[in-house]
């Protein structure tokens, strides 16, 4: 079985989301490993979130254990007003072995809805175009996931890292027919979607730099 993941929205009193990202980071990260988890990542907003509202991914062996992440992660930090989990499986990536990412970037996190009888296609073109997308643009597909508690649409996570917002730019324009062509596949699969939502973040738990932009 495939692990289970876990998406947390976290969102704090007014400027507290620095304060709540180290404690998560830390004593956090400890309690989840305890129960059996670990802290695949936290984010902080860039475009489309509010600012005191943070993201955060855990990865647990066992679907049961992963209900209540979120409880474990917050435990005990001060300052966080409200909480909402995902539980979430793996479809194309993350492989089992995949490390969390560590680089610094331009991180999207965007969600889709999308029939059932679309979904197959809609898998097969996310495969078919994430190799020219990866290579044109310096980036990377971390994951895509599949919601475990969807109900009469099929609703999906997908993570992609850029190296920064000008390539998240760069990426929409096709600079030649090889990128023309990954973008209609992506195209195509967004009028599958019977819905979709996108924000970006940076990564606060990335091990090569800080991000100290202030976005928001």
């Amino acid at each position: 079985m495939p692990d289970t993941y876990v998406h947390h929205s976290i969102t704090t009193e007014p400027h507290g989301w620095s304060a709540a990202a180290k404690a998560l980071t830390g004593a956090g990260a400890d309690r989840l490993s305890a129960a059996g988890g670990s802290l695949f990542g936290i984010w902080r907003s860039q475009i489309g979130l509010p600012r005191d509202e943070l993201t955060a991914i855990s990865r647990w062996e066992h679907a049961e254990a992963a209900q209540g992440a979120t409880e474990v992660l917050v435990e005990g930090i001060d300052g966080i007003v409200t909480t909402s989990a995902e539980r979430l499986v793996p479809t194309l990536r993350p492989g089992d072995a995949a490390a969390p990412p560590r680089r610094q970037g331009n991180y999207a996190f965007r969600w889709f809805e999308t029939k059932d009888e679309n979904w197959d296609e809609f898998l097969a073109l996310c495969e078919a175009a994430w190799p020219g997308f990866e290579a044109a643009y310096d980036s990377e597909v971390i994951g895509l996931w599949r919601v475990l508690d969807s109900s009469s649409t099929i609703r999906s996570l997908l993570l992609t890292r850029r190296p920064d917002l000008s390539m998240w730019e760069r990426s929409k324009i096709p600079a030649n027919e090889e990128e023309a062509e990954v973008r209609r596949k992506l195209s195509r699969r967004y009028d599958l979607a019977e819905w979709t939502r996108v924000y970006t973040t940076t990564l606060l738990t990335a091990e090569d730099r800080e991000d100290t932009v202030r976005w928001t």
